[in-house]
């Protein structure tokens, strides 16, 4: 079983930042693809970054040019920075990895974006 453990949420001011960091239990070139994902109350789990094990990096539309994924192979960690935050990022994130056929997830973050 794959363990992905998040960390980084809280709450902060729009046009603040924050990086969530997605540790894995085994080294990240193990999964075709890692991203981070989040979900509003009320609403689906939507994608918001992800790249493949080659290193292609793909952003949800809302999120380009604010937020950036990076990862640190020797900590098989995976990284969100958010920049400019906005009160419509306020959501749980989660950390996806994909090991075909299967998909991880790990507990989730919050993060809340408020005055």
């Amino acid at each position: 079983q794959v363990q992905l453990v998040e960390s980084g949420g809280g709450l902060v001011p729009p046009g603040g930042s924050l990086r969530l960091s997605c540790a894995a239990d085994r080294s990240i070139f193990s999964f075709s693809y890692m991203g981070w994902y989040r979900q509003a109350p009320g609403k689906q789990r939507e994608l918001v970054a992800t790249f493949t094990s080659g290193g292609t990096k793909n952003y949800a539309d809302s999120v380009k040019g604010r937020f950036t994924i990076s990862r640190d192979n020797a900590k098989n960690t995976v990284y969100l920075q958010m920049n400019n935050l906005r009160p419509e990022d306020t959501a749980v994130y989660y950390c996806k990895a994909r090991r075909s056929p299967d998909d991880y997830w790990g507990q989730g973050t919050q993060v809340t974006v408020s005055s």
